[in-house]
């Protein structure tokens, strides 16, 4: 009887044929294995693509803005927007305040945003991350309950004592294009046309503290 020990692992014989010829070569497992074996740069670009998914997303601070109004006309309102602007400095975030008796633009503004909500117009109101917070008394009642800390956790902060060298801290400068007088003179046309840059009051938002 033929010894069958010289047969190499892996190969395939006929049956009662132990000491012939084979017809037949298993693959080796090497070859099994980088036929599906993706290449080392491959999988790493898939490794780092997860990797990526599941870390967190660096997400922009969310806006504070203050509608309000530094008229003195009537006295609750603006007793009203001092106490908010105070309770806001309270929490040390920047606030991007916009007042609406220097800037008709801001008045429409507010008034589109609170039609839509069904809401008659009133000064100050309050928006954090977009959403609409109201006004005086909403926001006295979510900082009485605390809630209004949680409501300002995304906001960038703020040093409450800070004042705008530009500006003085009132937001606005005189345009430089027209000198705030809201004309300026076309050469080309030989005349003069209002200036395109400023508002009603020839005044601009302040480039250093609001951006």
């Amino acid at each position: 009887m033929e010894d069958c020990s010289g047969v190499a692992a892996g190969v395939v014989v006929g049956a009662g044929s132990c000491g012939k010829k084979p017809f037949q070569l298993a693959r080796s497992l090497t070859y099994h294995h980088h036929q599906g074996h993706r290449p080392a740069a491959a999988l790493t670009a898939k490794w780092r693509r997860h990797q990526l998914a599941d870390e967190p997303r660096a997400q922009r601070p969310q806006a504070v803005v203050l509608y309000t109004t530094s008229l003195r006309g009537v006295r609750r309102t603006f007793t009203d927007c001092s106490a908010v602007r105070a309770i806001l400095r309270g929490f040390r975030v920047a606030v991007d305040e916009r007042d609406v008796s220097m800037d008709a633009a801001f008045r429409r503004e507010l008034q589109a945003l609170l039609a839509v909500r069904g809401r008659a117009f009133s000064l100050p109101q309050l928006l954090i991350g977009g959403r609409l917070v109201g006004g005086a008394d909403e926001v006295r009642q979510l900082h009485e309950t605390g809630q209004l800390r949680r409501l300002l956790e995304g906001a960038a902060g703020q040093d409450p004592a800070f004042v705008c060298d530009a500006c003085g801290g009132v937001r606005f400068v005189p345009c430089t294009g027209c000198g705030g007088s809201r004309k300026v003179f076309v050469e080309e046309e030989d005349r003069v046309v209002r200036c395109g840059e400023c508002n009603e009051n020839g005044l601009v938002r302040c480039a250093n503290c609001c951006s």
